[in-house]
């Protein structure tokens, strides 16, 4: 019996130890969750087993923190985790508590480096020691290291239109986008290259500084003048022309064609209607008509700028003097509705779960033709209250003092920006330039492409404050008053993201999870039935089982 038992001791033993074996040898998971949170996409598993060198992430998200953001702790943690696998461990990562330093200078510290590197905190209240509460200084983020290069990641998805717990689900749902997307640009044997067109009185380097910085992330920036020389944008992956006042010449418009004839994408931010914004400092400006000579271009692709202000109910507050009590004039803000606060598409990865972007004296867009192999998708559109103006039109700011009632603004969800994809005809199809067509070779059909139009220029453009004879520019999307950030950033970013993307990583974007919440006024008026079925029920089942199992043996005993 004892060699029987001596054998049977080995034999578990080692078939333990050959299971444990086989366990770390082959990771198998299984995500039973109906949204499918925890499975990683293709194209993030196929990026993960391609990295060549290791990737050191260190998160900032750990402490003592609201249940919100432990929920978010985890399910970094646990993506974290998953890109540890599938990598086959070259991805390490440590969770660090910005706030754990030994005094208040050494935590002010840390933090402001954090800052200065990227990271966004956002202030909390939290429970202390002795049941009291105190303000916390939380960093949502993670710094990404790769081959000496490290890079800010922002998880927080702050809309302030939307409730915390919707925010919360947002920012998990764009988690593994934004994790990779850092992790792809860092890892990437080459660098797409962006540019900047110039010479049209577009925005000027001090005007884009902010978003430009933002863009060095994923992109290599430059800016240029066309010339009217063909070939000369090829070895971009996307251009903008960002906010031009002046109109294009045939020859930069033929340039711009063919470089989309071969495979191109732009960025179009351009209004048809000139607004002096300065002059507004004087009370007034007049709005004009302004053709920049890439209506039949555009018309071409299947898009149209419109020469129509937008007007919304829903927009920004621009800060006024107005006389108060006791004839004494104040500061107020007032209604501007020439700076609508754009609504975004939440059916796009480009807008999907983006704050409401800021525009300037927009223009509306209409989408034309009827061309198949052109698809078309609206991102950008106006409030359901909002109309629109035709120039020439004088814009006075005494207009706040009788505002048009909300009757007036009787147009719905007007279009502002548009996705072009697919096919596109060249609209210098057979069409002659003197001096340039007869030298080059003019392809008629574009290979597949995209293309953003967005009917308003100011949407990328910072603005810049004057400070001891320096220029400084202001983030963007900002407001200078009330300090709020609107999406303009984002939506920026996205696009390019978007235009440049061949391996799917913006489709990550539409991931969509369900919020499971409770129904607090169904809690609140159960609330001791919930008690008695949370707190004593379970004793009581425990109780009945003891005494089941407790009758059960005594009768097997008797027998």
């Amino acid at each position: 019996m004892e060699k029987k038992a001596l054998l049977r001791f080995f034999v578990i033993v080692s078939i333990s130890v050959a299971a444990g074996f086989l366990v770390s040898r082959f990771n198998i998971r299984l995500d039973l969750t109906g949204d499918r949170r925890y499975t990683l996409s293709q194209q993030t598993k196929s990026i993960l087993s391609d990295l060549e060198n290791e990737v050191y992430i260190q998160v900032y998200l750990d402490g003592e923190m609201p249940v919100a953001f432990k929920k978010m702790r985890r399910a970094v943690r646990d993506m974290l985790y998953e890109f540890r696998v599938i990598s086959g461990r070259k991805v390490g990562y440590d969770f660090i508590n910005p706030s754990e330093e030994g005094n208040q200078r050494q935590r002010n510290s840390v933090q402001m480096e954090l800052i200065n590197k990227g990271l966004t905190p956002v202030n909390v209240q939290a429970g202390d020691e002795e049941g009291g509460t105190t303000t916390r200084m939380i960093f949502p983020g993670m710094i990404v290291n790769y081959n000496g290069i490290e890079v800010p990641v922002n998880f927080l998805k702050n809309n302030p239109s939307l409730p915390a717990e919707q925010n919360l689900l947002h920012s998990m749902e764009g988690l593994e986008y934004e994790m990779i997307q850092t992790i792809a640009t860092l890892a990437a044997d080459t660098i797409y290259r962006v540019a900047f067109i110039e010479g049209h009185g577009e925005y000027s380097e001090i005007e884009v500084a902010d978003i430009t910085i933002d863009m060095a992330r994923f992109f290599t920036v430059d800016r240029g003048v066309i010339g009217g020389r063909p070939g000369i944008l090829d070895n971009f992956a996307a251009i903008i022309v960002a906010g031009p006042d002046r109109p294009f010449s045939e020859a930069d418009k033929f340039v711009i064609d063919q470089y989309i004839m071969k495979g191109g994408r732009v960025l179009w931010l351009a209004e048809e209607v000139y607004v002096d914004s300065d002059s507004l400092a004087y009370g007034e400006t007049v709005a004009f008509y302004n053709p920049l000579g890439l209506g039949d271009m555009l018309f071409r692709y299947g898009a149209r700028i419109n020469p129509a202000i937008v007007q919304d109910i829903e927009c920004l507050r621009i800060p006024l003097k107005i006389l108060g009590p006791n004839n004494q004039s104040q500061i107020t803000p007032v209604p501007w509705p020439y700076y609508p606060l754009l609504v975004p598409s939440p059916g796009h990865p480009v807008t999907r779960n983006i704050n409401r972007v800021k525009g300037e004296f927009v223009n509306s867009i209409d989408t034309v033709g009827l061309d198949t192999a052109v698809k078309k998708s609206i991102i950008l559109t106006s409030s359901a209250y909002s109309r629109t103006i035709n120039p020439p039109v004088l814009i006075s700011l005494n207009e706040t003092n009788s505002p048009p009632g909300v009757s007036e603004f009787t147009r719905k969800n007007i279009p502002v920006a548009v996705i072009l994809e697919g096919t596109f005809t060249s609209v210098f199809r057979n069409r002659l330039i003197p001096g340039i067509t007869d030298a080059v070779q003019v392809m008629e059909t574009s290979v597949p492409t995209r293309q953003i139009v967005v009917a308003d220029g100011n949407i990328i453009r910072n603005e810049v404050s004057v400070s001891g004879g320096s220029a400084v520019p202001l983030p963007l999307g900002q407001d200078r008053y009330t300090m709020q950030t609107f999406g303009n950033k984002d939506f920026i970013i996205n696009s390019l993201n978007w235009l440049v993307d061949d391996n799917g990583l913006m489709e990550l974007r539409s991931r969509e999870m369900r919020l499971r919440l409770l129904d607090k006024a169904f809690v609140r008026k159960n609330l001791g039935v919930i008690r008695i079925l949370n707190i004593i029920v379970p004793v009581l089942l425990l109780a009945v089982a003891g005494l089941l199992y407790s009758w059960l043996r005594k009768k097997r005993m008797a027998f």
